[in-house]
């Protein structure tokens, strides 16, 4: 049996970016600072290390949404990790992993600003093959 579920929580890094697909789908993405405190052997302190992760958000809901990701926001995204595997005109062998987002939880705004719209549950065959990988 396999689970890919990741839940994570931080801020932003920038603001969010949209891209589109050829037949015009709107592809949200942005990144997200993690930290994580370890305890520094050498002076017995506790520091914080920043994780940054990728995170990419697909359809009409995150367009809608894209607005409201903005630098140190902070955000907690329900997803599932993907790798993606390219090779460079060089010949060198890439790969990144990365958030696919199923769920954002967004950051609050004053009243009056912004009312998202009821998002509606994610389905793989929702996308069809314009997902591009």
């Amino acid at each position: 049996m396999s689970i890919n579920h990741v839940t994570i929580s931080g801020n932003l890094t920038k603001d969010a970016e949209i891209k589109r697909t050829a037949s015009g789908m709107a592809i949200v993405s942005f990144t997200v600072a993690v930290n994580e405190r370890r305890k520094n052997n050498q002076t017995g302190e506790w520091d914080n290390y920043a994780n940054f992760v990728d995170v990419t958000w697909f359809g009409t809901y995150a367009e809608k949404c894209a607005a409201t990701l903005t630098k140190g926001a902070k955000v907690c995204v329900n997803g599932k990790l993907r790798q993606s595997r390219w090779q460079t005109q060089d010949g060198q062998n890439r790969s990144k992993l990365e958030v696919i987002a199923e769920e954002v939880e967004l950051p609050p705004r004053p009243q009056g600003q912004f009312n998202p719209p009821q998002q509606e549950p994610v389905q793989d065959t929702l996308y069809g093959s314009d997902i591009p990988f």
